[in-house]
């Protein structure tokens, strides 16, 4: 009688354990599945000034793009004293960095522009709103500043983004 009461609370205690270590491999598996998932990013409040008070981002890989300024390949400066040829080479080099992180446009969440002269805000705003999604467009700080790294340089672009995984 013993003999057959121990084997029932063994086959209870097998089956609990068996359903624990079930219900812990299914909720990593979530965790994973989860982590692997697409990045999930809503704008929100979005201003009339081209740019959105709030951007929520979930999950995805964070990207980190330090300012661009407008240089080619070859580190030379485009567009010496023509703020649109400069601003034009910066999102051109966002561009190229965002790619090289696996990423584009519509996956950058925050910009930071550094001007030397607010006068250039439109032209600035012009050009940005050829590479983001306007319907949807990231958050933005602007900051007007006495001088960039190069007195030459008129305008610095940073950038954070959130990919896929």
């Amino acid at each position: 009688m013993n003999h057959i009461l121990i084997a029932k609370r063994v086959i209870v205690i097998s089956v609990s354990v068996c359903t624990a270590a079930f219900a812990a491999a299914s909720i990593q598996k979530e965790k994973k599945g989860m982590s692997e998932s697409q990045a999930k990013v809503r704008f929100i409040n979005r201003s009339p000034l081209g740019y959105s008070h709030v951007v929520e981002a979930r999950g995805g890989r964070t990207l980190y793009l330090a300012g661009q300024v407008a240089q080619d390949k070859e580190g030379k400066l485009v567009g010496a004293g023509n703020f649109r040829a400069q601003v034009k080479q910066v999102f051109e080099n966002l561009k190229a960095r965002l790619e090289e992180g696996g990423a584009s446009f519509k996956d950058v969440v925050k910009l930071n522009y550094y001007l030397t002269d607010a006068s250039d805000l439109q032209a600035l705003r012009e050009t940005r709103d050829s590479y983001i999604n306007t319907e949807t467009p990231p958050a933005s700080t602007l900051v007007v500043v006495k001088r960039l790294a190069r007195e030459e340089y008129l305008v610095e672009v940073e950038a954070i983004a959130v990919a896929a995984e």
